[in-house]
């Protein structure tokens, strides 16, 4: 297991619920990035023996940062969740996530409801920091709940025991359309001593340098703005604006594999949201995205796939 040294400029994948699978994450580690955090798991279902939960527990060979993100309130099943997760091996921390705008998860008093309530996150943080065996305890959060209170909520995860903290900069009631306040995540840089990660927005190499440069943070964690271009990633460890077209059809290609060997036959279906998205850019994007639908061969895909992205 890899120490994580906050004294470079480092990226790392946000959980994203759908999206950030073993294929993916493995694609992204490949191709760069620094951290990886599995998809939101729920507490209760870990403490359940949730089959399907386990399985997106899986991590790759590549991830030697690999932290798993949870969701709950529930003190009681989030102690058995750890213990759960303390008998896997290969995993580097558990992450807290305070930030799901989701109503579901919300009504659960989880996610970023805990926001409402930062007596109960300060214990939760306690808890997993007590009770894990893993070398990091993190926390992924907004900014508040309705109110902007940066500053609070990051002393407050501090205070608790988390090694690291990455920001969301929209509040829950912001959703995922509000502009994002770096201005609120550079506050709640300068308010703590812990390692900041700055979220929301973070959609090419220049945003992701500016976010970076203007809120001192030890690094910025991507999640919408990889999907569809992991290749960010890319770009931000080589330092350079734009990748090739060999290298996205490559990196195109490789996910395509990865998803067929994670997912087996369904592997196709499940990889046309991502083609959908791979192909935005391209000219003659609609009319790939209607043929790529129609077809279930996973040969006639690759086919065209290389087509397309030549």
């Amino acid at each position: 297991m890899r120490e994580i040294d906050f004294g470079q400029s480092l990226t790392a994948l946000a959980p994203l619920a759908g999206f950030t699978d073993l294929p993916f994450r493995t694609i992204c580690k490949r191709f760069g990035v620094d951290l990886t955090f599995s998809e939101m798991i729920s507490a209760n279902a870990l403490a359940y023996d949730s089959k399907k939960t386990f399985h997106m527990l899986k991590k790759a060979p590549e991830e030697d940062t690999y932290i798993v993100q949870i969701a709950g309130s529930d003190i009681k099943n989030i102690i058995k969740a750890i213990q759960i997760l303390n008998d896997i091996d290969g995993i580097t921390g558990i992450d807290l996530n305070c930030g799901c705008p989701v109503p579901k998860i919300v009504a659960q008093d989880a996610g970023s409801s805990l926001l409402r309530d930062l007596t109960h996150l300060a214990k939760i943080v306690e808890t997993i920091k007590k009770y894990s065996a893993k070398r990091y305890t993190s926390v992924k959060t907004r900014i508040g709940f309705d109110e902007k209170t940066p500053e609070v909520i990051a002393k407050t995860i501090e205070a608790a025991g988390a090694d690291f903290v990455s920001i969301h900069g929209r509040t829950r009631s912001g959703g995922y359309k509000a502009e994002v306040d770096y201005e609120a995540i550079k506050i709640a840089k300068e308010a703590v001593k812990i390692p900041v990660f700055a979220n929301g927005d973070i959609t090419t190499y220049e945003n992701a340098r500016k976010v970076q440069e203007f809120t001192k943070c030890e690094g910025v964690m991507i999640g919408r703005g990889a999907v569809g271009n992991p290749w960010i990633f890319h770009c931000l460890k080589h330092n350079i604006a734009q990748v090739s077209k060999e290298k996205i059809r490559e990196i195109v290609l490789e996910h395509f594999d990865l998803m067929m060997d994670f997912y087996g036959d369904i592997g196709v279906n499940i990889f046309r949201k991502h083609l959908h998205a791979y192909s935005k850019s391209f000219p003659n994007a609609t009319a790939f995205r209607y043929l790529i639908n129609q077809i279930e061969s996973t040969d006639r895909v690759k086919e065209e796939i290389e087509r397309f992205f030549r």
